[in-house]
């Protein structure tokens, strides 16, 4: 019987999608005050049994947020994304090309307003009215 010679680990991968995980996990430990924040309401099911993943590879960039069965990204953004205005677009046509719906929020949103960045998480989540905030 002849041997089958084993392929390479990476064969067939392009190269954003060799394991990232030491990536994902010094991002993590770099987390902003707001991310902190955002995991710690979202971790362990805590919203509605939503299930979150944090610094998630897609493609060649990294979701913030993930909530895979709903392809849901939450971007949590510090002042340095008003300087980077065409490459945060250019990250958010290429996810939601993949089928993900991106939505984004200001670090001083979840500060400030954390009440309402998590009722706009559960709008964009849930197709049932019982989850949604009442209209206006």
């Amino acid at each position: 019987m002849a041997q089958r010679e084993a392929a390479a680990p990476d064969e067939g991968k392009t190269p954003f999608m060799k394991d990232r995980t030491p990536i994902a996990r010094q991002l993590r430990k770099q987390q902003t005050v707001a991310e902190r924040k955002l995991w710690w309401l979202l971790r362990s099911r805590a919203l509605y049994s939503f299930k979150f993943y944090r610094q998630y590879a897609i493609g060649p960039y990294f979701a913030d947020f993930c909530c895979r069965t709903y392809k849901l990204i939450i971007e949590l953004d510090g002042g340095q994304h008003a300087d980077n205005k065409d490459y945060d677009d250019e990250r958010t046509r290429f996810l939601e090309a993949a089928g993900y719906k991106v939505i984004r929020f200001w670090n001083n949103e979840l500060i400030c307003q954390e009440d309402a960045v998590l009722q706009a998480i559960l709008n964009a989540l849930s197709p049932s009215p019982a989850l949604r905030a009442p209209s206006p």
